[in-house]
């Protein structure tokens, strides 16, 4: 989408619809001339009150609520709902005139994003194709010195619709080898990025047991996605690790039929650090980064593993997958050491991991869970940010024992059906070593969120606060 700053009044502007934010209390906004009944309109949080001045353009009051409860979140919420009628409306350009608030730059990132993810739709697969005209450009009326306020929103959000076109695409084709040739591309389209991709027999070579072991039941090669950032600066080198998993069936382990055709997402974690990497090469954040990808489908065969198996991880821990559908954490469990091993100091992953984690914070928060609190802090810090929200959860000892194997040393599902979303990650902590370490469960968040601007299905989750984080590890 096309996104610029002009120093206008809203009536002097061509877009097609013309949003202004109205505060609950406030008399008719200004700037607008006048136009009959729009006394009437209402400051009411996402009341929107549409009128029709001139021909062809449309104005659309939109209620924010009071005054002194206007975040960014009100703000990516209103300038959702004002892009979905924009698109009822057929309108392809939108101007939006920048409300009063206490930090102008942060309402211009907030009507920004809002308005690029409220206007998302998947329609790549439609025999007959997409021919809703699609809204096309957003002008912010405001000060000029908000254009790379606006163009930062801009790069992270369209980073976002992409991370949910890649969750969206169906699995025969998102396979494995589609997320490595996406990884590709984006390390074609900037010269600060590097890539690598081993396939079956590198990771053989290497010895990567878990990511192996889950493959092995399927006939389509597993990959581990290896880009490197190189942007230079004096902090940490950054790793990002996502869960890869393009269909996931449970493995002989068999999932329930019902919803099963959700489980081409299970490679939502994938999806938001590919697109992160790419937003952060394209904003020239100053820092280094290593993004490690283990993609592959869990499938049921006469090939697969069994319950029971016992693998060797990358790290050369012996693991008993007691479980054949608790398989995220046993390709992490590679990507997360190998990430270490590349040289990465801080490390961050974002994973579908656990259903237990929806169970306890809904799709309101994913679980953040970390060997490190400095980390997990600056996590938490950058979802707020984002609106991308977290909630840490805690690490302990008793945590780590349930995991214990009885003829391995780790057992892939914990000997009790206790803090599932916990053990999981005291499961990961077995292979980063020293190294700081956030683990981020997305299970909840990244399908169907039900928020104005990522709707029912998939969200994207992930990939802003990462952009946040590693704007904050760069400063």
């Amino acid at each position: 989408m096309k996104v610029e700053v002009r120093e206008e009044q809203p009536r002097d502007t061509p877009a097609d619809l013309v949003a202004v934010g109205l505060y609950e209390g406030d008399p008719e906004p200004e700037g607008i001339g006048i136009v009959p009944g729009v006394g009437e309109a209402k400051g009411t949080f996402e009341k929107l009150t549409l009128f029709h001045p001139d021909d062809p353009q449309w104005l659309l009051i939109v209620g924010l609520g009071a005054r002194d409860e206007i975040d960014g979140e009100r703000l990516r919420v209103a300038a959702a709902l004002a892009a979905k009628e924009a698109t009822r409306l057929e309108a392809t350009s939108i101007a939006w005139a920048l409300p009063e608030s206490d930090d102008d730059a942060a309402a211009a990132d907030a009507l920004v994003t809002g308005t690029i993810l409220g206007s998302y739709r998947f329609g790549l697969f439609k025999s007959g194709g997409d021919d809703t005209p699609r809204l096309e450009s957003l002008t912010l009326l405001s000060d000029l010195e908000l254009e790379d306020a606006a163009e930062d929103a801009r790069i992270a959000a369209e980073a976002q619709n992409r991370a949910r076109d890649l969750q969206s695409t169906p699995a025969n084709v998102a396979t494995p080898t589609f997320l490595a040739e996406r990884a590709e591309a984006i390390a074609a389209s900037a010269e600060a990025i590097s890539v690598e991709v081993l396939g079956r027999a590198e990771l053989e070579a290497k010895g990567m047991g878990g990511l192996l072991a889950v493959s092995q039941g399927g006939p389509l090669e597993p990959k581990l996605i290896v880009l490197r950032y190189a942007g230079g600066g004096s902090g940490p080198t950054l790793g990002l690790v996502g869960k890869g998993v393009t269909f996931d069936t449970g493995g002989i382990s068999l999932k329930p039929g019902q919803g099963m055709h959700e489980m081409k997402m299970d490679m939502s974690g994938a999806a938001a650090v590919l697109e992160a990497t790419a937003a952060i090469a394209e904003l020239g954040l100053p820092l280094n980064l290593i993004t490690v990808v283990p993609a592959t489908e869990n499938m049921p065969s006469g090939t697969a593993i069994k319950p029971g198996d016992v693998i060797t991880q990358y790290n050369g821990k012996t693991v008993e997958v007691n479980n054949t559908d608790a398989e995220g954490r046993l390709i992490l469990a590679d990507a997360l050491a190998y990430a270490v091993e590349l040289g990465a100091e801080r490390l961050v992953d974002l994973a579908t991991l656990t259903g237990a984690v929806t169970i306890a914070l809904g799709s309101t928060y994913a679980a953040v869970i970390a060997n490190d609190d400095d980390l997990a802090g600056a996590v938490i810090r950058a979802g707020n940010r984002s609106g991308e929200l977290t909630w840490r959860l805690p690490l302990h000892p008793e945590f780590k024992e349930l995991m214990k194997g009885t003829v391995a040393d780790l057992s892939n599902l914990a000997k009790k059906r206790k803090a599932g979303t916990i053990t999981a990650a005291s499961f990961l902590e077995e292979f980063v070593a020293e190294t700081p370490w956030a683990h981020v469960d997305i299970a909840g968040t990244a399908w169907d969120v039900g928020r104005a601007y990522t709707g029912n299905d998939a969200s994207g989750f992930g990939v802003r606060l990462l952009v946040e984080l590693a704007r904050h590890l760069s400063a």
